[in-house]
């Protein structure tokens, strides 16, 4: 396993998709849901897939981690 972060393109995603990630985000900063995210970056670090950003609100990081029930809706 390999513990480095491997790039992803986020953008290669379908653009519904990419809207999703943005905008259905939970903030442990501000403890809502449904603020936003900017800036996003995805990566895989241990086998896990992640989609990063910061909170539209406060600024704060967002951390969305890919299960494989996000992929079963596919």
């Amino acid at each position: 396993m390999n513990d480095n972060r491997v790039p992803r393109d986020f953008y290669a995603r379908d653009p519904e998709e990419q809207q999703l990630f943005l905008t259905d985000t939970w903030c442990d900063h501000c403890q809502q849901l449904g603020l936003g995210m900017r800036d996003p970056e995805e990566y895989e670090l241990f086998g896990m897939i992640f989609i990063e950003g910061k909170c539209c609100q406060c600024g704060e990081a967002v951390l969305t981690e890919l299960t494989e029930d996000e992929f079963d809706d596919e």
